[in-house]
């Protein structure tokens, strides 16, 4: 039985969110089950509204409304397929304006690791040896080979820039990933 901790999607009435949120939080606290229930948390985008005044404001909007993810203790059943504690399903399936867990016929199955970054529920955490102006070697598949300048770096988005040279016969500015490429050793 090997414990570790996986996201899984719960599904939620609209609207019912941030409370289904806060009322899972609540529960794993009152039941002393912090052990198991790490987390809740809402995919949220902040985007720039233009009202009909002309004016523009930020807005904060849910990625995936009616869906909240929740991060687990997981373990291997028999069959080393990952399975939560029957406590923590009934915790998170009694929780006023959750419907369920999304995964065939209700049964919690957790988010990949890639699922979980690109949903953005987690930021990988990726360790520069880079500044922007230096030479890198590309590791991405497609630009695998090429060497190319750094022109930024956005640790937020884990995006790096880079111009690529001799890409099609001219230079190229390509979005990477930050472990995606990697400095040129001396």
């Amino acid at each position: 039985m090997s414990n570790d901790a996986r996201w899984y999607v719960v599904h939620t009435y609209s609207g019912y969110e941030n409370k289904v949120a806060t009322n899972v939080l609540k529960a794993a606290e009152n039941r002393k089950m912090q052990d198991e229930i790490f987390e809740v948390k809402i995919p949220t985008e902040t985007v720039v509204e233009v009202r009909e005044d002309g004016k523009t404001r930020e807005v904060e909007r849910k990625i995936f409304p009616g869906y909240v993810m929740v991060k687990i203790a997981t373990f291997l059943d028999e069959n080393d397929m990952p399975k939560i504690s029957d406590e923590a399903w009934l915790v998170i399936r009694n929780t006023r304006g959750a419907t369920g867990f999304v995964g065939p016929e209700g049964k919690p199955i957790p988010l990949t690791e890639e699922e979980v970054y690109r949903l953005g529920v987690e930021k990988k955490v990726v360790e520069v040896k880079y500044e922007v102006g230096d030479t890198v070697n590309i590791t991405d598949e497609i630009f695998e080979g090429f060497t190319g300048k750094v022109e930024e770096i956005d640790l937020d988005n884990n995006k790096v820039k880079v111009t690529v040279s001799a890409l099609f016969g001219k230079e190229t500015l390509v979005e990477l990933e930050l472990d995606q490429v990697e400095p040129i050793s001396d």
